[in-house]
C-alpha cells in the first residue's frame, strides 16, 4: 500500500525529509526530487511534517494549484500550500459515506487529535478541543460519535492482563507495546525474529473497529454490514494498519476509512463549520466514555503509565493510591529511559523508547541477552502521537517545540481533570466485559481484540 508520496513536480531536493526519516527510506541526490523506498518506509509521515517544498495559489496560479489538489482528492475548499511530501487522502470516501443513507456512520478520534485539531482553526497551539470536536462530528452527520480513548482503556485491560500472565507464568519477555503501527511494521521488516515479544493486542483503533461492528451494532440495533467505521488519527500509518489482511475479526473490514487530523480539518471546513465557535458536546455512550489513562495514550510514556495504573491492581488486587497515579519515572520526551516500579512484591522493570531511531540499540541488547526488562513502550514519532505525521502541519520550525510541549501538557491536564484516571474504573469498560467480552484475554476478547504478526 502506498501511503506516503513525494511529488517530483514539487520536490526541490532540499533533503529535509531525509534528516527526519527514522528508517532511511528516502533516497535521491541533493537538489533533485527524492524518492520513497516503499519496502523500507514505515509510513510515519515525519517527512510530510518536515517538507518545505510547496506550490500555492498565490505563487503558482489557480490552474496549477487546482490540478495538484484534484490529484490528491482534496476538497475544493482547500486553499493552503500543497507540499511535495504528502499522505494519500481519504476525505472523499468519508464525504461519500456520510451522504449514503443506507450506511450507519460511526466515528472515533485518537487521544492526540483533540489536542491538535483546534490549531487548524486559529486556536493556540495545543488547545484541548474534545467537546468541540464531538460537536463537529455531529454537524458533519455521523450517526454515532464514539472515541478511541474508550478503546485505549480497553487496550489497557487486555495488555495489562497479558503482561501479568507473561510475568507470572514465565512467558516471552520483555513484552513490547503494539499500538504504534509504524513500530510494528519496523519490527516485522527488520527484526522479525523478535515479533514474539510484541503484545498480541491490537491497537486502540483496531479494537474499536472490531467492537463497533459487533457489540456496537447490537447496541444500536443495526446490521454490522451497514456500519461504516471512520477513524481520525494523528498517524499516517494507521491507514496501512487498517488495511492489514488480519484486521477483520468482526467479520468485515473493522475500519473502513482512516483520515488524519489535518484531513479532519479539511472535512470540517468543506462543510463551512468553524470548530472554534462550536459549544462543547459529549461523546456518545457507552463507547465514547473514557478515563484519564485513555487520554494520555497520545504522549510518549503514556501507554506505559496507563498500563501501570491498572497493572498495579491486576497484580496486587489493591488500588493504586490517588497520590501515586502520576507515574513520573516513565514520563519524558527523549531517547530510551528505564524505571523500576514497585508493584506489591514485584519490581516491574520497564522501558520507554521515544522515536524509532532510538530502538535499534534496545533490540541489539535484546539480541545479546542483556536487556533485563519486563515491559517496553515504543513510539515511532519524536514525542509520541502528539507529534504524529498526520497532525496539523507546523509551517514555522520554531513552533514545533512549543506545539509538542503544549499538546503534551494539554493531554496531562485533561487526564487530571477527568473523574476517573484508571482504565479499569471506567463504567463502559465494566459494561462491555459484563455484557459481551466476558473477561480480558478470554475467548471472545482474544478473537476480536488480539492479532498476529509476520515472522519472516
Amino acid at each position: 500500500m502506498t501511503v506516503i508520496q513525494i511529488d517530483k513536480d514539487i520536490c526541490t531536493g532540499c533533503q529535509e525529509c531525509t534528516k527526519v526519516c527514522p528508517v532511511y527510506a528516502i533516497e535521491g541526490n541533493a537538489h533533485e526530487p527524492q524518492t520513497v523506498v516503499t519496502d523500507r518506509c514505515v509510513m510515519c509521515g515525519q517527512c510530510v511534517q518536515k517538507c518545505k517544498s510547496y506550490i500555492s495559489l498565490i505563487d503558482h496560479g489557480v490552474e496549477v494549484y487546482n490540478k495538484k489538489r484534484e490529484e490528491r482528492c482534496l476538497p475544493e475548499t482547500v486553499k493552503e500550500p500543497l507540499f511535495a511530501a504528502y499522505n494519500t487522502s481519504h476525505v472523499a470516501e468519508v464525504i461519500k459515506a456520510l451522504q449514503d443513507p443506507s450506511l450507519f456512520t460511526v466515528v472515533q478520534a485518537a487521544p492526540a487529535v483533540r489536542v491538535g485539531i483546534a490549531e487548524d482553526f486559529g486556536l493556540p497551539l495545543g488547545s484541548l478541543a474534545a467537546g468541540k470536536m464531538a460537536a463537529a462530528f455531529r454537524k458533519l452527520g455521523f450517526n454515532r460519535v464514539y472515541d478511541t480513548n474508550f478503546s485505549a482503556d480497553l487496550t489497557i485491560m487486555e495488555e495489562g492482563t497479558e503482561l501479568v500472565e507473561r510475568v507470572t507464568k514465565k512467558g516471552v519477555l520483555p513484552m513490547f507495546t503494539s499500538c504504534c503501527p509504524g513500530w510494528v511494521k519496523f519490527m516485522e521488516n527488520t527484526y522479525p525474529q523478535f515479533t514474539k515479544h510484541l503484545s498480541t493486542c491490537k491497537s486502540p483503533q483496531q479494537m474499536a473497529g472490531s467492537v463497533f461492528k459487533t457489540y456496537g451494532a447490537k447496541l444500536n440495533g443495526v446490521e454490522p454490514a451497514k456500519v461504516f467505521n471512520v477513524s481520525v488519527m494523528p498517524c499516517t500509518c494507521k491507514t496501512f494498519e487498517a488495511s492489514r489482511e488480519e484486521m477483520k475479526a468482526s467479520g468485515y473490514r473493522d475500519i473502513d476509512v482512516v483520515i488524519t487530523t489535518r484531513e479532519l480539518a479539511y472535512l470540517i471546513k468543506s462543510k463551512g463549520i468553524d470548530l472554534a465557535q462550536l459549544p462543547d458536546e459529549p461523546f456518545d455512550e457507552p463507547l465514547g466514555e473514557y478515563t484519564g489513562a485513555g487520554t494520555i495514550f497520545g504522549v510518549t510514556g503514556g501507554v506505559m503509565e496507563a498500563a501501570i495504573r491498572t497493572g498495579y491492581t491486576l497484580i496486587t488486587g489493591k488500588e493504586l493510591p490517588d497520590s501515586a497515579v502520576d507515574i513520573h519515572p516513565v514520563r519524558g520526551t527523549e531517547g530510551f529511559r528505564t524505571a523500576d516500579i514497585k508493584v506489591g512484591e514485584l519490581i516491574l522493570k520497564v522501558g520507554v523508547v521515544t522515536g524509532l531511531k532510538n530502538v535499534e540499540p534496545v533490540l541489539e541488547k535484546l539480541a545479546a541477552g542483556t536487556l533485563d526488562l519486563h515491559f517496553i513502550e515504543v513510539m515511532t514519532c519524536p514525542e509520541g502521537c502528539v507529534s504524529g505525521g498526520g497532525q496539523p502541519k507546523l509551517l514555522v520550525d520554531t513552533d514545533v517545540k512549543e506545539a509538542y510541549a503544549n499538546r503534551r501538557q494539554a493531554s496531562f491536564d485533561h487526564d487530571k481533570a477527568l473523574p476517573k484516571r484508571k482504565s479499569h474504573e471506567s463504567g463502559a469498560i465494566k459494561k462491555i466485559y459484563a455484557e459481551f467480552l466476558e473477561k480480558p484475554n478470554g475467548h471472545t476478547s482474544h478473537h476480536l481484540l488480539h492479532t498476529t504478526y509476520k515472522t519472516k
